[in-house]
């Protein structure tokens, strides 16, 4: 089961260091029986697009509550496949719109699980930083704010390899 880990900068830097993800239960989002009925797909790669579009939501709700003065604004996520059954959806939460898509994984997930790290470009900072100041007004139902939320989503994030990973973090 391919999951998809939403993280910081400063996150990846700790996983990179430690060798997982982690620590466990983590939060992740993945192809679930709500996502595939909300996205109405029976294409696996626009599945798990759909599913990495929304673990970048999650990475950009994290650089809102874990500041990082210093770390550039930039949503991270990192795909990994796990053994199947690592990873539940909570069937309680299946229904609820923030919910689509979301699972936890029950263990650290070790860095060699990892297929790919998924970064915003440089030039998405600027609308990263934007989007993660307007959270709050947005959440609250300010139409403005919602625009500028998803103006983050604008900007597709970059593949790197694994081993790539120390060079992104420079």
């Amino acid at each position: 089961m391919r999951v998809y880990v939403p993280l910081t900068l400063p996150g990846l830097a700790r996983a990179h260091e430690a060798g997982e993800l982690g620590p466990a239960p983590l939060l992740a989002y993945a192809v679930t029986p709500a996502l595939r009925e909300w996205y109405v797909s029976d294409n696996l790669e626009e599945l798990e697009y759909a599913a990495l579009t929304r673990a970048a939501q999650a990475s950009l709700r994290l650089l809102a509550l874990t500041p990082a003065p210093g770390a550039p604004p930039r949503r991270v996520v990192v795909a990994a496949e796990l053994p199947d059954g690592a990873a539940t959806a909570d069937p309680d939460r299946g229904l609820d719109p923030a919910a689509i898509g979301e699972v936890r994984v029950a263990a650290a997930v070790p860095l060699r699980l990892a297929a790919a790290v998924h970064v915003d470009a440089d030039d998405a900072a600027a609308d990263v930083a934007a989007a993660v100041a307007a959270l709050g007004a947005a959440d609250a139902g300010d139409e403005d704010a919602r625009f500028t939320v998803d103006g983050a989503e604008d900007h597709e994030l970059l593949w790197y390899g694994v081993q790539e990973i120390g060079n992104l973090l420079g």
